[in-house]
């Protein structure tokens, strides 16, 4: 597949601004140009080697972050994406960090607080299982939930989800001014699928620890999910920080979508080693000389 075939192919999973339709665009089970899993699969290995030298180039010039961010409803499949598509990139320069229910410590702080603190450095790969949006995702179909953050009363206005919206905005505009890319995936499982998961979850011992008594009840929720999510990509899919809705229910589909378009991102910052100077150059003969020498 060419770049340019390759971008047009990626761009139809990008959310447009304002677009509150990208969850209907294409269904969950889509699976793109791939007629198979093991085609899907092949094209995944390439995109990890790919992935695997970009990644090195990014290390080294060290002027780039890069911030992937998963969510999804349960069982949408963002462990099993983050072990498929980085499973060749260098551990020592990517970190991984679940956003799971806040603590005391992060409730006491402003809600983006949590994420700031877990940046990448330039040069490195974050990537964030669930992000800053369970802010205006969970918490917007739970509102209750404002009641434990310690806001200001006079603070909390009808408008409150149109200004945390608007602040995820200016943050993002932020990291990108700053060196830093964020790429957003949502993965897109039907409820059907996220249905048979649950169950496999229920029904195979080795995943019964991937259950929570909680998971039904937010099921029930699923469409007051799917419009927080709706409003939420649709407000905050811009130039600099995209959304891009996933087909889902073929996690193989997923998975080799999900690394074309990191590696589209990264390709399009242009990375590459430092160029030495004359006098770096020198002193590497020297000591290539010293070291042909034997010493």
């Amino acid at each position: 597949m060419s770049k340019n075939k390759a971008g047009v192919y990626l761009d139809r999973f990008r959310v447009r601004p304002g677009d509150r339709s990208a969850l209907t665009r294409d269904r969950p089970g889509h699976t793109g140009p791939f007629s198979d899993k093991k085609a899907a699969q092949t094209h995944l290995e390439h995109g990890v080697v790919r992935l695997e030298a970009l990644q090195e180039r990014l290390y080294a010039q060290g002027e780039h972050a890069l911030v992937v961010i998963l969510q999804g409803m349960d069982a949408s499949g963002k462990d099993s994406a983050i072990t498929h598509v980085m499973s060749g990139v260098n551990p020592l320069g990517t970190e991984v960090h679940a956003f799971k229910q806040p603590s005391s410590d992060e409730l006491a702080h402003d809600f983006l607080w949590r994420a700031v603190k877990v940046l990448p450095a330039r040069g490195r790969i974050g990537i964030f299982n669930r992000s800053y949006y369970e802010e205006v995702i969970v918490v917007r179909v739970h509102p209750d939930l404002l009641r434990t953050q310690g806001l200001p009363v006079e603070r909390v206005t009808p408008a409150v989800w149109k200004e945390r919206l608007e602040d995820i905005n200016a943050f993002e505009r932020h990291l990108w001014r700053s060196g830093t890319t964020v790429c957003k995936f949502f993965l897109h499982v039907s409820r059907a699928e996220q249905r048979r998961r649950m169950l496999e979850r229920l029904d195979d011992p080795a995943k019964n620890w991937k259950f929570s008594e909680g998971d039904l009840p937010e099921r029930r929720k699923w469409q007051a999910y799917h419009a927080a999510y709706e409003k939420a990509l649709a407000a905050t899919s811009t130039k600099h920080a995209p959304w891009y809705v996933i087909p889902a229910d073929h996690k193989w589909f997923a998975h080799a979508l999900i690394a074309d378009i990191i590696v589209d991102a990264l390709e399009g910052l242009d990375l590459s080693f430092p160029k030495l100077t004359a006098t770096e150059r020198g002193r590497l003969a020297r000591n290539r000389r010293a070291l042909v020498r034997g010493a």
